[in-house]
């Protein structure tokens, strides 16, 4: 048997962990092609099939588990290997992928990763900003961003940005003038409220506190909105009330376009995390942004 070329095999774990040859080269930005001449090549020169393909999927042979099970932990030596390589460079080097959520990468992130950039040019980074929840290992991500109740309990979590953060309702003055202000959560009922779809497909409730008292609201209204700029423009325009991130809602509150409500309700919640695996080798460019977080969070705490 020929001796299989390890990008080869690199190919092989991309495909394997993303089940989609296509998947599997946008996140190796190679073409699918690529990717499909590498199995082919691999499978000639160990003899067996290695993975099933479908026109709906793709999934590893017994022969390709089995392969898979001893590789995934040879490429990661591999990897750490050449990746502790940076610790004699004058500044580390590599690409470093996260997957965050849409709210994240447009309010909380560009500061940092500025700042980030800045102090480490040899470092490319990566971001994908989708508000679903998903595997980031799996996809291809070295680590994520997400709020405390989608991490994973066996993940490092540190924080990252505000450390809590708030929902808000707000309404243009003319919907106000014309339909009252609600005094009260359940007054709701009787609004045309602006919604927010997920890319999952789910509609959350509008939650309240107030004193310890919980409030869920699932209420009803003219528009549903997979983007908070729709709903956004939308209250702004008199159509209904409009539940979001304070971030979102701000400018519009600043410059009078809308007028907050119900402020004595609006839910606090702990803000995002960088999440990460516990790894012995954990890659270069992870390990410096997980230090140059931290070593921003001590200067906060100093300077509180």
């Amino acid at each position: 048997m020929n001796e299989p070329d390890l990008s080869d095999l690199g190919a092989l774990v991309a495909v394997a962990q993303a089940r989609s040859f296509r998947a599997a080269a946008t996140l190796r930005g190679v073409s699918a092609s690529s990717l499909s001449e590498a199995i082919r090549r691999l499978e000639a020169r160990v003899g067996v099939r290695l993975l099933n393909r479908t026109t709906r999927s793709v999934t590893p042979t017994e022969a390709g588990t089995q392969l898979l099970e001893r590789l995934n932990p040879a490429l990661g030596e591999i990897a750490g290997a050449l990746d502790a390589l940076n610790s004699f460079r004058d500044s580390p080097t590599g690409t470093l992928k996260l997957n965050v959520p849409i709210i994240v990468a447009q309010k909380i992130l560009p500061p940092i990763i500025n700042r980030f950039l800045t102090a480490y040019p040899g470092i490319t980074l990566e971001i994908s900003a989708i508000d679903t929840f998903i595997d980031v290992l799996a996809a291809g991500f070295d680590a994520g961003i997400r709020y405390d109740e989608s991490i994973e309990r066996d993940m490092i979590a540190i924080p990252i940005g505000p450390r809590t953060q708030r929902f808000m309702v707000a309404a243009a003055p003319s919907y106000l003038a014309k339909n009252g202000k609600p005094e009260h959560p359940r007054d709701l009922v009787d609004h045309a409220c602006i919604r927010h779809r997920f890319a999952s497909g789910v509609i959350p409730s509008w939650d309240f506190e107030r004193n310890g008292k919980l409030i869920k609201i699932m209420p009803k209204g003219p528009l549903i909105a997979s983007t908070a700029e729709i709903g956004i423009g939308a209250a702004i325009a008199g159509i209904g009330l409009v539940h979001t991130f304070e971030e979102y809602l701000s400018p519009a509150i600043a410059c009078g376009e809308l007028v907050p409500v119900l402020g004595a309700w609006w839910q606090n919640f702990t803000g995002p995390r960088l999440y990460y695996p516990s790894r012995a080798h954990m890659p270069v460019p992870l390990r410096t942004f997980v230090d140059f977080i931290k070593s921003a969070e001590e200067r906060t705490q100093l300077r509180a």
